[in-house]
């Protein structure tokens, strides 16, 4: 099974578009697993502060999170309007520095899966 990282916008300057990037992000990793990949989902990180609120978090440790998580993908995706998110650029470098490959499309991703 392959590990394919999930790069998108996860913030934003209101509540209702960081939802629908956390809903887009979701979608799409859902969307890999049924196609038989093992997806990394960068918006489930609301899940930890949902289930433990009193606890102290910060943006450092998820980038730090994701981060390792990417480091042992073989493949990263990339959703689309996404290209003005700094936190999926500096994802994108680390891919870039390590050479695991890109993919901006779902069926590329497939296709390479394939082989």
């Amino acid at each position: 099974m392959k590990r394919v990282y999930v790069a998108g916008s996860y913030s934003a300057d209101n509540v209702l578009d960081v939802l629908i990037n956390i809903g887009r992000g979701e979608e799409a990793s859902t969307k890999l697993f049924l196609l038989g990949f093992a997806p990394f989902c960068p918006w489930h990180d609301k899940d930890f502060i949902i289930r433990r609120p009193d606890e102290t978090y910060t943006v450092a440790m998820f980038y730090e999170y994701s981060m390792a998580w990417l480091e042992v993908s073989d493949a990263v995706l990339v959703l689309p309007n996404s290209e003005n998110s700094k936190g999926t650029q500096k994802e994108l470098d680390r891919a870039r520095e390590l050479g695991i490959p890109i993919f901006d499309n779902v069926a590329a991703l497939v296709m390479w899966g394939q082989k």
